[in-house]
């Protein structure tokens, strides 16, 4: 079965043409399966209240759809947001009160400038243009909810971010270290005995708790990944946000679906030491965040170097 992965920035009015509703939380996932396609959309529910599922959401999907119903500062941090993460592939649209000029201005020199724009009405026809995005390597599964269900026991919900994973395998959960054997794997509730890149799936875990398990573990091979409490950033400040840095100041830090508070331990270069390990790849990125800001929350970004 192929799968194809959407962060979806609107408001939920035009996903329900897309999809069923699934897990609702901070973020909200919608899915439809068509044939040998499986197609999810994540939403991040919370947002704007709350900055964080808004990363989240942008990195569960291979393609973004940035949908416009008014311009204002809320706009400007989906637009950072996708730019920062270089979420170069997706599809731009607007309501009929939008002033295009305005929001072409908007999206100059970002990832942004590059989707394509359609109408509302033609999204999800353009959608199903869309084909997979694999990622080949050694397997790689980001987990964005986990729970216990009577009868099953520890259910985790993810994305094989690469490589695939077969019924059976024996995997590490990091940053925990403990070992997860994989009794079953569903997608979209159907049992399978492996899933590939790009899939989203559902897996029983015997090994773990949901206590063990946070938003933005992964479950890899060892040696895979890297891990660490202190991380070294090529640092760029977002142009937007004006204050000056500081040694000891507080922020909190996004890697993938991880979201930890950090401590800036020097400038140049840029370091930070974290309140929980996190776990990474060389050249992810790690994007510093102000949630109480009044004004943009998004202060920079840069990649992990060390």
């Amino acid at each position: 079965m192929k799968s194809i992965n959407f962060a979806l920035l609107s408001d939920e009015s035009i996903v329900k043409d897309f999809g069923k509703k699934g897990t609702s939380t901070d973020i909200t996932i919608y899915d439809r399966k068509e044939s040998d396609t499986l197609r999810t959309w994540t939403l991040p529910t919370s947002f704007p209240d709350k900055i964080q599922p808004l990363f989240q959401a942008i990195s569960m999907g291979e393609y973004a759809i940035l949908h416009i119903s008014k311009l204002d500062k809320f706009t400007g941090e989906q637009i950072i947001a996708l730019d920062v993460l270089g979420k170069k592939k997706g599809i731009l649209s607007h309501t009929f009160d939008v002033d295009r000029n305005t929001l072409l201005s908007m999206i100059k020199g970002t990832v942004v400038e590059q989707y394509k724009i359609v109408e509302p009405e033609n999204l999800k026809k353009e959608i199903d243009h869309l084909e997979p995005i694999s990622k080949d390597g050694k397997t790689q599964i980001i987990i964005d909810h986990c729970f216990d269900v009577k009868g099953v026991g520890t259910v985790i919900l993810g994305k094989v971010a690469q490589g695939k994973v077969k019924q059976y395998d024996t995997l590490k959960l990091f940053p925990k270290g403990a070992d997860v054997m994989v009794k079953s794997i569903q997608m979209h509730d159907d049992a399978v005995g492996e899933a590939v890149s790009p899939a989203r799936v559902g897996i029983a875990a015997k090994g773990v708790t949901p206590d063990d398990i946070q938003r933005g573990d992964i479950l890899c091979l060892p040696d895979t990944v890297k891990m660490s409490q202190e991380i070294e950033l090529d640092y760029i400040q977002n142009k937007f946000f004006k204050d000056a840095l500081a040694e000891n100041q507080m922020f909190l830090v996004n890697v993938g679906l991880q979201i930890r508070p950090a401590k800036i331990l020097s400038l140049n270069p840029l370091k930070m030491s974290l309140g929980k390990p996190v776990v990474y790849e060389k050249d992810d990125i790690c994007v510093i965040l102000k949630p109480e800001s009044t004004s943009i929350r998004i202060v920079g970004s840069g990649k992990i170097i060390s």
